[in-house]
This record gives C-alpha cells, structure tokens and sequence, in this order.
C-alpha cells in the first residue's frame, strides 16, 4: 500500500502543479510587461552595448508571481484532498519549480537545447498557429514540475 499512496500523491501533485502551471502562466502569473521582458538578450543585442542581466528583474517578478499563484492552488489542495506533503518536500518542489522556471524563461536554454537536437527550424517556427519556442519552453517546464511532483510525494 505505501507505494500505491506514493503512486497517488505523484499523481495528484501532478495534477495540482500542471493546473497551477497553466494558470499561473497564462491568466495570473505574469504581467505582459514581464513576459515580453523576461528573456535574457541575443548575443546580438550583447554585442550592441545590452547588458547581460537585462530581463532578469522581469522574469523574477513573474517567477513570484507564478509562484504565489501555485501556492495559492497548492494550498486550496492540501486542505481539500489528504495530500501527505511534507513541508520538505513542498520546499524542494518550490526551489525546483523557481529555479528551473527561471532558467528555462530566460528563452536562450530552450533555443541552445532545441538547436543541439537538430530541431533549430522548429526553435525558429512561428506560423500556422504553432510557435516552437513556445511549444518548447511548455514541454520543459512539464518536465520540471513532474520532478516537483515526485519531491512532492516521495520527500518525507
């Protein structure tokens, strides 16, 4: 039975973060003025005199933003479902979940990774109502908070 409880509790929090997530960073979780500023600048952009920390103010206003947002439907979780979270393990998740948001948000680790598998003209791919990046950075970040989910359930 315990692995089963384990099996359910990754479940759950899976849920709870994905729907957080998707909340979190398309209706309340970011202004329009931190996702258009977010992003560090282009090599380019470097090159011409922009500061290499540009954006970072940005993305970690959004990355409290979306955080508070997550805790918010964490915590309506915890008190409606018997969700064994250790506050360790809500710790972990949290850091992970921040740190990785953060990182991936800064849009150059998305385009270096999606240009390392050979997949550069789908980092590039913004029409017919698809955006890569986009697609991307969404997928990643599904990635990052299934770990915070297993931290969730298996942290005691």
């Amino acid at each position: 039975m315990p692995e089963l409880m384990t099996l359910v509790t990754f479940a759950a929090s899976w849920v709870v973060l994905s729907v957080g997530h998707t909340l979190a960073d398309h209706v309340g979780g970011q202004t329009d003025r931190q996702a258009a500023r977010k992003g560090a600048p282009t090599a380019a952009e470097v090159a011409a005199g922009a500061s290499p920390r540009r954006g970072w103010a940005a993305n970690l206003a959004h990355v409290a933003q979306y955080h508070a947002v997550l805790m918010l439907l964490g915590f309506a979780a915890w008190l409606a479902l018997p969700l064994p979270w250790s506050t360790r393990g809500v710790l972990a998740a949290l850091v992970w979940s921040a740190g990785t948001h953060a990182f991936l948000d800064r849009r150059w680790p998305v385009r270096w990774l999606l240009n390392r598998l050979r997949q550069g003209r789908f980092a590039r791919q913004a029409d017919n109502g698809l955006n890569g990046m986009y697609l991307a950075d969404q997928a990643l970040h599904g990635l990052a908070l299934g770990i915070a989910a297993v931290a969730l359930a298996v942290i005691p």
